[in-house]
């Protein structure tokens, strides 16, 4: 057995030498988890946890902020995976009856990386743990945009996610750091938030070049020219529209809202890639 320590709930963990029996209520985790080849020691996960697609054919033992007690009990888990902030409730109601382990929410690119890196370690499988880490930090190498021009000669990008509502991000976040890292900037890149309500007359005012929507997962989606034509009625005049510099995030799921393994691997080339058809128009 080894002992851990989380800093966050301030309780030491006993733990066998690699656990074989956990559960995940965050997916990021829970992509993290199959990354590492390690899906069969993960008995349970959250209702959002989509990521591979196999996750799905997990029991779901609860939601981002509520479990199924008598779920969890009966899978019995030497360790509960959660995140920091929008769960800091669930933590509080599980860690007084299961033993949690939660994982700080990144605010960078290479946070997402620490944090992927971590639950290996945590799960005790320490080589995989740095494989990963090594894989991620190469398909990093490959993106990156070493430029180091001024912020005023970078293309302005505005980022638009619907969750219950409109949210953008400021510069505690990791997507404002990936738009960085592959030669943009976030219009909100100095708002000191991870994020925030957008003020539409702001944006106008900052004119970027480029606008990403993603839409609210689990809910029926809009088609292209739907979505584009409530952003031109908002934002008419602004270079993103009238250039047609527009996109949506692909996929049914959370794309850029999604900080595990697959952002590294898919959103960040998929930043470059619209970012540089933006730069040549």
């Amino acid at each position: 057995m080894r002992k851990i320590y989380s800093e966050l709930t301030h309780q030491e963990l006993t733990l066998h030498e690699k656990c074989t029996r956990v559960i995940s209520f965050s997916p990021a985790i829970t992509e993290t988890i199959f990354e590492l080849g390690l899906d069969d020691i993960l008995l349970g996960v959250s209702a959002y946890c989509v990521h591979p697609e196999k996750a799905k054919e997990k029991i779901r033992i609860g939601s981002y902020n509520n479990f199924n007690e008598k779920l969890i009990d009966s899978i019995n888990p030497e360790l509960c995976f959660t995140t920091t902030g929008y769960q800091h409730s669930l933590i509080n109601k599980l860690k007084n009856k299961f033993p949690v382990y939660p994982i700080r929410l990144p605010i960078t690119v290479s946070d997402v990386i620490s944090f992927c890196t971590e639950v290996g370690i945590v799960l005790g499988y320490y080589e995989k743990a740095r494989l990963l880490e090594r894989i991620l930090i190469k398909e990093i190498n490959d993106v990156i945009d070493i430029d180091e021009k001024e912020s005023t000669d970078r293309i302005k990008v505005y980022i638009e996610i619907d969750l219950g509502g409109p949210i953008t991000f400021g510069a505690y976040s990791y997507i404002t750091d990936a738009i960085r890292l592959v030669g943009g900037r976030n219009i909100f890149e100095n708002e000191p938030f991870e994020w925030l309500v957008p003020n539409y007359d702001r944006v106008k005012n900052e004119n970027p070049g480029i606008i990403i929507y993603e839409p609210r997962m689990y809910f029926k989606r809009k088609s292209f020219e739907e979505v584009f034509s409530l952003f031109k009625d908002k934002l008419n005049d602004v270079n993103a529209i009238k250039n047609k510099n527009f996109f949506i995030t692909p996929g049914p799921y959370d794309f850029l809202a999604h900080h595990g393994p697959g952002f590294i691997k898919n959103a960040l080339p998929w930043l470059k890639q619209i970012i540089k058809k933006a730069k040549s128009t």
